[in-house]
Order: C-alpha cells, then sequence, then structure tokens
C-alpha cells in the first residue's frame, strides 16, 4: 500500500487505521508535499446506504468549519480502482497522539491539565454548537482527541477528531433513528436516537473521568445510570468532582445544558450548582397561568396580565369622581386663592387619575416576557401591541446572582443581577411566593447559580 497514489493526488505514506469497509491512511498532496489524512469507505458487499449518508454528511460539515482546533477539511473524492470503488474525505494531518494512547503510555493528568483541557475543548464545543445549524459531534471520547506540542505544564493543542458521527440540526428531522456513538460516552437519550448539545458534554464529562480515574466509564459502576467514580478520585477538588457529576447526568433535564454554561461554571463553588433531589423538587403552583419554556438553547418565562384587586378600582373610582366634582365645582363669587387652590387640586387629581389608568391598563393587558438564552438576557413588555425592554438587555456572561428578597410585610421579590442591571419579578407583576420560589429554582437550574435569600426591612418600590 506504502507509495500507491490515489486519484493521480495523494502518494501513500501508511495505513493510520482500518476496519471492515474502511480505512484511514497518512498521505503525501504530491502538488503541496503537505502530509494529510485520507478517511476511505469502500463499496463492498458489507456496504450500508447508512454508511455513506454519514460519511458524506462528515464531509460537508467539516467543509464549513474553520477552527484551529478541528482538522480542515481539504478534499472529497470518488475512487474508481479495478477492483474496487470508494470515496474519500481528505483532511490536513495533525501530528500528535490521542488522549487514550496517552495514557496507555503511562501519562498521567494533574487536576490543573484536567480542567486546562476541559476548557480547551469545551471552546470547541462552543463553536460547533453557535453555528446555524448546531453541529453535535456525538462521539467524543479519548481516542477522538489529539494532543500537539505540549510545553511546560499546559497540555498543548488541543484537537477534536473523527466527525463520522456529526449530526446538524437540520438532519436530525429525516425521519430515520440512526443510534451513533460509543458505549460508554453516549449520553443515555443517544440510545433513543436522540442529540442535543447537552449529549456532547456527556461524553466530554464520561472522558474527563477517564482522565482522572484511568478507567473507562464502561468499567465504573453505576447507580441510577449514574457513573459512580469520586471514590476514585478523592484527590481532586470537591468542586471538580461536582462538576463532573453535572457534566455526566443521565437525565437530560437536569445535565448542564450548554458548552457556554459548563466553561462559566468550571471555576465555580459547589454550592452553586444547585442540584435539585426528588424529594425537594419545587414545580409550577397548580393555579399558575406563567408559560415557561427551558431547553438546551434558551429559557423563557412569559406572565401575562395579573388580576385586578377591587383596591385599585376603588382608587380609579375615587380619582375620576373627584376630578369630576373638582372640575364642575365653585362659583363665580370664590376668591381667586380658592380657584388657585381648586386648580392645583385638579391638577393632582389629574396625575392620580393618568396614574392609576396607566396602573389599570397594566394590570388588565400588559405580558411581560423574560428570555435568556445563550447571548443575552431581555426583559420585555408588552402592551396593547406596544413593546418596549427596559431594562434594556444585557449580555448573559454579565448574570452573577439570583436573589429572593422577602420583606417584613411578607412581600416577595426576586432580583436577577446582571453588572449593574437588576431584573425584578414580584409583586408588581402579581406573583405568588410560591410562584416566585418555583421560577427561581428554575433559573437557578439552567443557570447554575444558587439563589440568595435576603430578608429585608420595608420595601423597595421598583416598577418595571
Amino acid at each position: 500500500m506504502t507509495g500507491k497514489i490515489l486519484a493521480e493526488s495523494y502518494e501513500v505514506q501508511r495505513i493510520l487505521g482500518k476496519q471492515t469497509g474502511r480505512q484511514t491512511l497518512l498521505a503525501r498532496d504530491l502538488q503541496t508535499q503537505e502530509l494529510v489524512v485520507i478517511k476511505q469507505l469502500f463499496l463492498g458487499s458489507d456496504f450500508e446506504w447508512q454508511d455513506l449518508k454519514l460519511f458524506e454528511r462528515e464531509a460537508e460539515t467539516l467543509k464549513a468549519l474553520s477552527h484551529p482546533g478541528i482538522p480542515r477539511h481539504l478534499d472529497y473524492l470518488e475512487i474508481d480502482e479495478p477492483d474496487s470503488k470508494s470515496f474519500a474525505l481528505v483532511q490536513t494531518y495533525v501530528e500528535g497522539r490521542t488522549l487514550e494512547e496517552h495514557l496507555r503510555c503511562g501519562r498521567t493528568f494533574s487536576e490543573s491539565e484536567v480542567k486546562e483541557l476541559a476548557k480547551l475543548l469545551l471552546a470547541i464545543l462552543m463553536y460547533l454548537h453557535e453555528q446555524n445549524p448546531p453541529v453535535i459531534h456525538r462521539d467524543i471520547k479519548p481516542s477522538n482527541i489529539l494532543l500537539h506540542s505540549r510545553s511546560g505544564h499546559s497540555v498543548g493543542q488541543v484537537y477534536l477528531v473523527d466527525f463520522g458521527s456529526v449530526q446538524n440540526q437540520a438532519a436530525k428531522f429525516g425521519g430515520t433513528i440512526t443510534v451513533v456513538g460509543t458505549y460508554g460516552y453516549m449520553a443515555p437519550e443517544q440510545f433513543g436516537g436522540r442529540s442535543v448539545p447537552a449529549s456532547d458534554l456527556y461524553g466530554l464529562g464520561g472522558t474527563l473521568i477517564y482522565l482522572v480515574t484511568g478507567l473507562h466509564p464502561m468499567e465504573l459502576s453505576q447507580q441510577d445510570l449514574k457513573i459512580q467514580f469520586a471514590d476514585r478520585a478523592k484527590h481532586l477538588n470537591p468542586n471538580l468532582i461536582h462538576w463532573l457529576e453535572w457534566m455526566t447526568e443521565p437525565s437530560l433535564e437536569k445535565r448542564l445544558s450548554s458548552a457556554d454554561k459548563a466553561f462559566r461554571s468550571l471555576d465555580e463553588n459547589p454550592c452553586a450548582i444547585n442540584k435539585i433531589k426528588k424529594n425537594s423538587l419545587v414545580v409550577q403552583p397548580p393555579e399558575s397561568d406563567i408559560k415557561l419554556t427551558k431547553n438546551s438553547e434558551f429559557i423563557e418565562i412569559i406572565i401575562p396580565p395579573k388580576e385586578v384587586d377591587f383596591s385599585l378600582i376603588a382608587w380609579f373610582s375615587a380619582a375620576v369622581a373627584a376630578n369630576i366634582l373638582l372640575r364642575i365645582g365653585g362659583s363665580n363669587y370664590l376668591s381667586v386663592i380658592n380657584n388657585l387652590l381648586r386648580n392645583s387640586l385638579i391638577m393632582l387629581s389629574g396625575s392620580l387619575l393618568a396614574a392609576v389608568v396607566v396602573t389599570l391598563l397594566s394590570a388588565l393587558f400588559r405580558e411581560l416576557r423574560v428570555r435568556i438564552d445563550r447571548h443575552q438576557i431581555s426583559y420585555t413588555s408588552n402592551l396593547l401591541g406596544l413593546k418596549w425592554n427596559y431594562p434594556r438587555s444585557i449580555s448573559r456572561q454579565e448574570i452573577c446572582q439570583l436573589e429572593i428578597r422577602q420583606y417584613n410585610s411578607n412581600i416577595y421579590q426576586m432580583l436577577i443581577q446582571a453588572g449593574k442591571q437588576k431584573y425584578q419579578l414580584g409583586e408588581n407583576q402579581g406573583l405568588s411566593e410560591s410562584e416566585i420560589t418555583w421560577l427561581a429554582t428554575e433559573l437557578s437550574q439552567w443557570l447554575g447559580l444558587k439563589i440568595k435569600k435576603t430578608l429585608t426591612e420595608g420595601k423597595n418600590n421598583i416598577w418595571f
């Protein structure tokens, strides 16, 4: 095989890997003299069209990607030979060894190296998952991660390779369920043919567990589908252990939902990982009509108009009556002073009436929408078709605190602190204590922030 010329363009140097119906070659580009990697898929007796579909998807995906941690797509070929026909994907060659090879050779990784490696790989996943549509690798494992140019205390350059199992959002709706991945590194939802960005986080978590224990996840015991590795990683900081447990949660709803969140939470205190147990699960109150949508991409809270209480109607009636009486009252014999007083009272009652009308309209028709996605938090009010954002939208990276404030009058508010801005949910939106607790819990889980609870004297009237 060595020295063979493929498609009159590539000279084979050696075979890197081989399995039924396919092989991977190291070759030299005869035009550039650069080394390249060629993946070949043969049309033989064991050929399946699904294999070609995945092979073509890998080629198309790599062609659209450009990241220093991902080998570059160079060419896609159909090779006709007298005794065979094959398809070939040509990529840049990365000199280095896989994590699997490093561990087999006795290399160990310190805690700081594990965290550095995690951040470098999460940066690659952030890039993939931010594509439109998102690109999901689906087969992250030690043998698909290469390390090159280690220096000093740095792990060196990290590469994510082998996109043969890749899925994008558009391909997901093709109607055919394809289960791909490697047992032990596959998230539970992948066994049902479902893959989301959080599925890649599970594979990365399993890979890092392999680094800190020296055992593949399938070699470790499980309890309720959770990988039991903590007893073999006692040398690690509890922060990292909790984070790895969060990454490999079998429940998709409890697992870290995005590479961005995983990156930000890696250095947090374990208390920031708000793990809600079944016996303390907070659910939406049955009487609540709030709409909450939560997935790996965003969380959105829609609060419909609140009910109008009788005190507001009473204020409205009093303001209208006072305004009418003041405008029709009085007579010509009133003094100038009395007229001035009456005019002042008319202005005051008019202002009160306007304020009550605005409050009444807000109560009857104002819808509030709070949305947090991978990029920003927005707080939008919708009143009779008019929309405004106040406080203004701000980067999600600025979100630093969730707080529930209880005032001495048993009034509750939730504040989302983002930079210098505060987004409030509470009495002003007609929310009950149980609704505030439920929403704070949902946000805490999704953002990876603990809930701060504060008892405050008096009440700050913050109207948004």
